[in-house]
């Protein structure tokens, strides 16, 4: 029998897995702390929606991990 044409064209949809461990740069010095803050905020004061504003504040906070970023192998 052929599943052409059913639910979901016969594709299996795999559940999507978190990234590896120590992969993703911390703000262990709380360099980003202002803007996580910010955008805390945001999130409570637009009741959880995904609003532009927010978008932004994260997107902002994001690359300030990633700007300040130094990987372990330099110190090795």
């Amino acid at each position: 029998m052929s599943t052409f044409g059913g639910p979901g064209g016969g594709q299996k949809v795999g559940r999507p897995s978190p990234p590896e461990r120590g992969s993703f740069p911390l703000d262990h010095d709380g360099e980003c702390k202002s803007i996580m803050i910010s955008y805390l905020q945001c999130i409570r004061s637009h009741r959880g929606t995904n609003d532009p504003e927010c978008r932004n504040l994260s997107k902002s906070y994001l690359s300030c991990r990633m700007d300040r970023y130094v990987p372990r192998s330099f110190f090795h």
